[in-house]
């Protein structure tokens, strides 16, 4: 049989029929072969496919970073996903970030595996989990630990186990690496819970809105080295306003809840001296009104109430303008009976000054803050008060100068007593204090309200 004139020598006639058979064949092979290595060995697919396009789509997404991923465990069964560790650094190695165990479920497959990084909408019945991580910022000298992170999107709800916020290193290293002086903290958050978050929003790191947040038994710690000096062009620590209009994206907290709280604020003046203490326990805050944004009427409102120095019953309620850029602010509150011999911790170290004796039968304060200055009044009511100068090495009340004596004489009128008289008035102190370079929020608050006191008592 002769052959065609249009097909050339030695080529095999295709029937057309024959391609696209051949390609769903193809196809279908494809698509059993995959979902029989899923089933089988998920592991594989994980290791030898789907890493490689999780870690290239996070390069291509976030270019200032390095991610790398360990072994990965998958199970198509529970639609879960496990990493046996995570690093992340920044390519200038700022920031660096490892977790010992991820896991994440309920994210969309088919965009999973085909992308290697699922989108906001697959993410809308996952649940991830975090273990052991640990966030280093070395040129700021502090590491951040969290022993667990748990984000439900279905219940809008997390959760953090073991949080703390320390410097990389003891106390001592922190000071010594500085000729200047510098504030230290510490933070202990055993337990927090956040209700009514906006889980995909979160992830996608637009906006941090939650209903209710609550954090159980916190313990901060802030240490002052006041034997260095400051320097000309030291900044404070960002204030309640300041941290908040610094915060990308959107913040909403309608409500933070502390409860059995322990707040220590301290001042070092001599390595390894005593350390001038101030300490609330059993605190209890409510903070309502959290935001980064609002109209000039929105306020935050803080209400608080601790045992201070474990002597008597503080109670503070606060408002900060949350459109507000300049430090302002108001303050006031009370204190119930105590011994004042409980603040010789503070004032024997920090003012070389030693309270005899004296009650105080109740104290209320008012106190406004306008563009960093505080005034207002402090009224006290109190009996038998007497205190002695002691020397700053020794402790003793024995060996002062008679000239630091003489002074302290001559130039105090100290009010031993301050009760109501016969008309029912009683004499106040006025608050006067100007915010100083480095005054964190903290330190202010404390000063101001104390040069009232000083006003009080005549010093």
């Amino acid at each position: 049989m002769s052959r065609s004139p249009n097909r050339p020598a030695g080529r095999k006639l295709r029937l057309p029929w024959r391609s696209p058979f051949h390609a769903a064949v193809s196809i279908s092979f494809v698509v059993v072969l995959a979902g029989v290595l899923l089933v089988f060995v998920p592991d594989f697919v994980a290791n030898r496919f789907l890493k490689g396009r999780v870690i290239a789509s996070f390069a291509e997404a976030y270019p200032g970073f390095s991610l790398r991923i360990g072994h990965m465990h998958y199970s198509i069964w529970q639609n879960l996903l496990q990493c046996d560790s995570v690093l992340l650094t920044t390519t200038d190695s700022t920031v660096s970030c490892t977790l010992a165990g991820f896991s994440v479920s309920g994210i969309g497959r088919k965009q999973f595996i085909r992308q290697g990084i699922p989108g906001p909408d697959d993410f809308r019945s996952a649940v991830v989990t975090a273990q052991d991580i640990v966030f280093r910022f070395p040129l700021k000298e502090y590491e951040i630990r969290c022993g667990l992170l748990h984000i439900s999107v279905p219940d809008s709800e997390v959760s953090v186990e073991a949080l703390t916020l320390n410097p990389s290193g003891d106390d001592e290293q922190f000071f010594e690496g500085s000729r200047v002086r510098k504030t230290r903290v510490r933070l202990v958050v055993p337990h927090a819970r956040a209700v009514g978050v906006e889980c995909l929003a979160l992830l996608q790191g637009k906006a941090y809105r939650a209903l209710t947040a609550q954090i159980d038994n916190p313990f901060f710690d802030v240490l002052i080295n006041k034997d260095k000096p400051l320097v000309d062009d030291s900044s404070s620590p960002p204030w309640p306003n300041e941290f908040l209009a610094g915060i990308a994206g959107i913040l909403q907290v309608d409500s933070l809840i502390v409860t059995n709280g322990r707040l220590k604020y301290g001042e070092r003046f001599a390595v390894g001296a005593r350390v001038a203490l101030i300490t609330v326990d059993s605190l209890h805050v409510l903070a309502e009104g959290i935001a980064n944004h609002g109209d000039p009427a929105a306020l935050l409102v803080i209400r608080a109430e601790g045992k201070l120095m474990e002597a008597g019953t503080l109670t503070l309620r606060m408002s900060i303008p949350v459109a507000s850029r300049e430090p302002t602010f108001h303050y006031s509150g009370s204190l119930s009976r105590m011994d004042l011999s409980a603040l010789d911790v503070f004032l024997e170290t920090a003012e070389q000054v030693r309270i005899k004796s004296g009650v105080l039968q109740e104290a209320a304060f008012e106190i406004n803050v306008a563009s960093g200055r505080a005034s207002g009044s402090v009224r006290a009511e109190y009996r038998d008060f007497a205190i002695a100068a002691i020397n700053r090495q020794t402790g003793s009340e024995k060996g002062i100068p008679d000239a630091v004596a003489s002074f302290i004489a001559n130039t105090f009128t100290i009010h031993g007593t301050n009760v109501p008289d016969k008309s029912g008035s009683l004499r106040s102190g006025n608050v006067n204090y100007a915010r100083k370079r480095d005054d964190s929020f903290l330190q202010f608050s404390w000063f101001a309200l104390r040069s009232g006191v000083r006003d009080v008592v005549g010093l």
